[in-house]
């Protein structure tokens, strides 16, 4: 009596396993049971009691059915938690919920279903330092540390970077700075597209021996992303900004304040497995109609990776200022070599 009692308890949980399971039929008339876990890049994760966890190719499934609700994602980007009740060849049929009607969809149409939680998008960047001294027969130090971080969402992109450059050396007996600039900056992008973007962008700078007090753009625009992925991006945008510059010399005090167009890039590319190039440039023509009053600012920059985060670097900087205060150059150029860290 006691194992005819085994039996039946056995066979009605076999049975209950059976009747709320999820359900799969092919194409081919056959079916299988289990529990549907989730669907992503065609292929559709299942459990089933007999054959455990396998992956089903969508090709070759007719339609399923679930017992509990599951959260479906379609191509368009709409989602709707409901069950799949039966129904006929390459089609889904979602039950009623409190705010929609059955639906009736194409299995074509389905992007993923219970989607695994993406990761909350991260700060990505590097800092980069370096520093040479010289003692004996001359005199010199040279320091800098820059830093540059991105956060990229589907959404949207900020970026921000900082940079901060000091030289010194002796003269007549004596150690004076001979180069000491400071250049601080963001940009916020928001993508309307996965391609078309609008944006936000601001920059600071100060350089002690160009006797610039301030340099401040505010810039907004419009761009395009024209590449994006893990060996290459390539970006270019176009705006409006304002532009303030304010030196002073010896002699007298200039300030510059006026309106002008902006044009820049990003391009950036792995040359081999640890060999990386970017190059960035930014161009502000002055929105007076005169071509021969603007300020540009490029760099150019090859990387060596020395480990999974440590790269050593050189950098290039050029700041081209048409009119500068009087007495001073156009052209301020700077070459960094530093060692940097991936973060």
């Amino acid at each position: 009596m006691r194992y005819r009692v085994i039996a039946i308890l056995a066979l009605m949980t076999v049975f209950m396993e059976t009747v709320s399971a999820d359900l799969v039929v092919f194409k081919n008339g056959d079916s299988l049971t289990g529990k549907l876990e989730k669907l992503e890049g065609g292929k559709l994760a299942f459990d089933s009691p007999m054959l455990g966890k396998i992956e089903i190719d969508m090709e070759k499934v007719s339609y399923f059915t679930t017992e509990e609700p599951i959260e479906v994602h379609l191509t368009d980007g709409t989602i709707i938690k409901s069950k799949a009740l039966p129904t006929g060849e390459g089609k889904l049929y979602l039950d009623a919920t409190d705010l929609l009607k059955p639906q009736s969809l194409d299995l074509a149409a389905v992007k993923s279903i219970n989607p695994p939680a993406k990761p909350k998008p991260k700060w990505k960047g590097n800092i980069t330092a370096g520093f040479t001294s010289t003692n004996g027969n001359t005199f010199s130090e040279n320091g800098s540390i820059s830093v540059d971080a991105t956060r990229r969402t589907e959404k949207d992109r900020t970026n921000v970077f900082g940079r901060y450059i000091v030289s010194r050396a002796e003269e007549d007996n004596n150690k004076v700075t001979t180069e000491e600039s400071l250049s601080v900056g963001a940009q916020y992008d928001y993508f309307f597209t996965k391609k078309f973007y609008s944006f936000l962008n601001g920059r600071f700078k100060k350089d002690h021996i160009a006797d610039l007090d301030r340099r401040i753009i505010a810039g907004l625009g419009v761009g395009y992303q024209w590449i994006e992925s893990d060996p290459m991006n390539f970006n270019t945008d176009a705006g409006v900004a304002m532009l303030c510059e304010k030196y002073t010399t010896q002699d007298e005090i200039t300030t510059n304040d006026e309106f002008s167009l902006q044009v820049g890039y990003h391009f950036d590319m792995k040359v081999t497995k640890t060999i990386d190039f970017i190059h960035n440039m930014i161009y502000y023509p002055s929105a007076s109609g005169s071509i021969s009053d603007y300020y540009l600012s490029t760099d150019a920059e090859i990387r060596a990776s020395l480990t999974s985060n440590m790269f050593t670097s050189i950098k290039a900087i050029l700041d081209y200022d048409s009119t500068p205060a009087e007495g001073l150059g156009n052209t301020d150029t700077k070459y960094i070599l530093g060692l940097g860290w991936n973060f």
